[in-house]
Formats: C-alpha cells, sequence, structure tokens
C-alpha cells in the first residue's frame, strides 16, 4: 500500500509541475467535499479545473483514464458543484483527467482537457 501511496503521490506532484508550466494557478490540492476527493483544482484565464490524477507504473496493464469510471466522474462533479458554490466561483468550469505513467521514475504526462462534462446522471 505505502508504495502505491508514494506513486500517487508523485504522479500528483508531476501533474501539478505539469500545470504550472502550462500557465495554471493551482488553488487545492487534495481537496475534500464530505468523503469525496479532488486531486487538483487550478484555474487558468478562462476556467476553472477539477483534475482527476491516475498514476500508473509502466508495467500495470490498466489504461489509467479507464480507471475514471462515470460513478468517481459523478463524484467529482458533486465536489465540484459544492466547492463552486461555497467559493462563490464565477468561472466556467472544466473537468480534466491528467494520467502519469513513471517510466524509470520519470513521469510521462498525458493531460486531457475536457474528458468529461457535468451533465452526467
Amino acid at each position: 500500500m505505502a508504495e502505491s501511496h508514494d506513486l500517487g503521490r508523485k504522479g500528483e506532484e508531476a501533474a501539478v509541475a505539469h500545470l504550472k508550466k502550462a500557465g495554471y494557478r493551482i488553488l487545492r490540492q487534495n481537496w475534500r467535499s464530505g468523503r469525496i476527493e479532488i486531486d487538483i483544482i487550478a484555474e487558468n484565464r478562462d476556467f476553472i479545473v477539477f483534475a482527476e490524477v491516475k498514476t500508473r507504473s509502466e508495467d500495470f496493464m490498466e489504461d489509467p483514464k479507464s480507471a475514471v469510471t462515470r460513478e468517481k466522474q459523478r463524484s467529482i462533479i458533486f465536489a465540484a458543484d459544492n466547492y463552486i458554490k461555497w467559493n462563490n466561483v464565477d468561472k466556467e468550469s472544466r473537468f480534466d483527467v491528467i494520467t502519469v505513467i513513471m517510466k524509470d521514475n520519470v513521469p510521462e504526462i498525458d493531460h486531457i482537457e475536457g474528458a468529461f462534462y457535468p451533465t452526467l446522471r
């Protein structure tokens, strides 16, 4: 479990560095609404972005994007709605998935903008 936690932490750090380099401002990390956690909340000029980070080692067979199930998407959308209300956010929101594959401790990042939409029911 500790190895998995360390891998996830490294992946989130790599995702934050990627977003900062791309000009995003990081607002929150590991923000919680009850039991639901949003990995990264960031913003750029146009959007507030709620990002789910999925990290895998290179020998892991599952595509990390497939781990963001419809149920997980619903949870993130619910938590994001709370964040928007509690913080009086007046920006369009976007839901991104950032996958990180660690190869020899070097992150390979795929940032999927608009990976899902808040219309899920």
